[in-house]
Parts: structure tokens; sequence; C-alpha cells
């Protein structure tokens, strides 16, 4: 039997405007800033990460706020749209509240289903959709109260440049099962609660270019370490090529591109962000690993700085 993944571990994309990722995903969106850090890869880049009250796998997006980056255009190869999953009876809620900060909206139907569509500053593509699934939000800030909360991510819909080619790695190497088809999409489902409902879209469509406003990477989740090790094996005996382990700090990751194009990473569920940082704390300082605590002074000079705060719509 093959490996099965319980469905997205994170979410990680490219954005130009630090405070302005706060303000939408923190002051807007309601999610908890779990991690201020860099991108340790490039620091004088934050590594900024969004998700319920602990950061839990399956609720976490990531950004790279790359001031003078690029426009990206979303396309071919990449995750077109990310989907969170709201309560039952709340998007009523939560249509108003995107109202209130005149962002657009579209409603659309897909396997049975309504979803309200957004896009963030830089254009990402964003949905929300009420289900049952995935255990409710503890975390509540401005104007989103705990019960009416995004849970974590829905799923999303991936924009294949060869969509077999994607749903073979989805159901053969990943361990999704195809649970339907409609119009131009594939729906693909993972064992978990959140995070694991995957739309493949199958129609044509021109390749995307990275930069602000899509997406760098897909993650999936491993249980453990132990488990970490035999996903590595399991891709690579699948003909794909994993990187090496890296050490992320607060996961284990391993990466490889499926033959759709789109980047995969595969990650641990723990340490998890409270590793560095007390649990009630999360956030709120800026953590380094500790190969750049000598450099610390000259990173935060460079950083912009950024606050989670009320906005004014939610303070009136």
């Amino acid at each position: 039997m093959t490996k099965q993944t319980a469905g997205i571990h994170h979410i990680t994309a490219f954005v130009r405007n630090a405070q302005e990722t706060v303000d939408f995903y923190s002051g807007v969106l309601g999610l908890r800033l779990v991690k201020k850090t860099i991108n340790f890869d490039a620091p004088e880049v934050y590594h900024l990460y969004f998700g319920d009250q602990s950061g839990s796998p399956g609720t976490i997006i990531t950004f790279f706020p790359w001031a003078h980056s690029r426009k990206g255009r979303i396309g071919g190869g990449q995750v077109g749209t990310t989907t969170y999953v709201v309560p039952p009876g709340t998007l009523a809620f939560w249509k108003e509240r995107l109202a209130r900060f005149q962002i657009p909206v579209a409603i659309t139907e897909r396997f049975s289903e309504t979803y309200v569509e957004f896009v963030d500053p830089d254009g990402l593509q964003l949905e929300l959709v009420e289900r049952e699934q995935g255990a409710p939000s503890e975390w509540s800030f401005g104007g989103v109260p705990a019960e009416k909360a995004i849970k974590g991510f829905g799923g999303a819909i991936l924009y294949s440049a060869a969509s077999a080619k994607t749903a073979r790695v989805l159901e053969n190497v990943m361990g999704l099962e195809q649970v339907g088809q409609e119009g131009p999409y594939m729906r693909f489902q993972a064992t978990g609660d959140l995070g694991n409902v995957i739309d493949v879209n199958t129609a044509s469509m021109p390749m995307g270019e990275g930069g602000a406003g899509t997406v760098h990477h897909i993650a999936w989740r491993a249980k453990d370490d132990e488990d970490h090790v035999s996903w590595r094996n399991h891709v690579a005996q699948s003909g794909l090529q994993p990187t090496p382990v890296i050490d992320r700090q607060y996961f284990n990751a391993i990466y490889f591109r499926e033959g759709g194009g789109i980047l995969f990473e595969i990650a641990t569920d723990p340490p998890g962000f409270a590793n560095d940082e007390q649990p009630d704390q999360l956030g709120e300082h800026l953590m380094l690993p500790e190969w750049f605590e000598e450099k610390r002074a000259d990173i935060v000079k460079n950083l912009p700085p950024i606050e989670v705060r009320v906005l004014e719509e939610d303070a009136k």
C-alpha cells in the first residue's frame, strides 16, 4: 500500500509589503502571526507564518515579503488558489466582513459547495468554504470571534502543466484518493480533516511566473522524523528527485518538483512553533536560528518594522 499524507502542512507565497501582509492576514482574516523569522536562504527578508492559535499543520500560510519583487503571474506549474475552511453558517459573516474592508468577492460553486473567492493585496487567489470537518479555531482577533474564525486550509486548486502527471503523483506517491470530477476539475482527498481536499485544474493555461502574488510551494504532512525519512525514500523510489533533508527549525523539509511543474515539499509535523517561543508569545519577537544570532543587529537593521494591529474598520 502506498504511503498516505494527512494533507497540506503549509503553503508558502511571495508578497511585497510585510506590514500590508500582516494587516491582511491577521487584521482582516483574523489569523495569528505565529512566527516572525527570516528566510534562512536570504536573511535580509522576513519569513512570516500565519495560522491558528498554535500554528497547527494544515493551518499555516507563510510569506517571503520582498519589497522590490517583480509581480508574478499565476498560471501552470503553481498552486492557483488557496482554500480556507470556515465553520458552517459563517459565510454570510465573511462576505459582510470582506465588504467592510472593500475587498471584492465572487461567489462560485464547485462539487456542490459554495465558495467565496477574493484576492489578497498582491493578487494571491484565495477562497472560503464552509465545512464541518476540522477542529474549530481557538483564536480571535479584531473583528473575528473564535466561533467564526478560519479553521485552517480546506485545500487548494493546483494549476498543473500536465494534469495527468500531477494526478499520478497525488494518487500513487502522496496517497490521495480521487473522489470526483466536475468540468475542468479532478478532486482528490487526503486522510486528514484540514488541508485535505485538492482540486486539479485540467484545462490548459499559460505557465505561471514566480513573483509577488504567487505561491512558491505547497507542503504536505509527515508525522515525524522517522516518517519523513521514509517519505524521502518513497519519493525517490517513485522516480522523483527529492532534496536532502533540510532543517527549517520548526519542521524538517524535503522538496521535489512533480511532473506538472508544481514544487512540492514534505514537512514534519513536529517540533512546531513553540520550539523557540512560549505558546502565549508566538510571533511577538524576531526569532533567528542560532547560526544567525551573531548577525542579529545587522539583520534587524535591514528589516522593516511590523506590528500586528487591530485595523480601523474594527476599531470603530
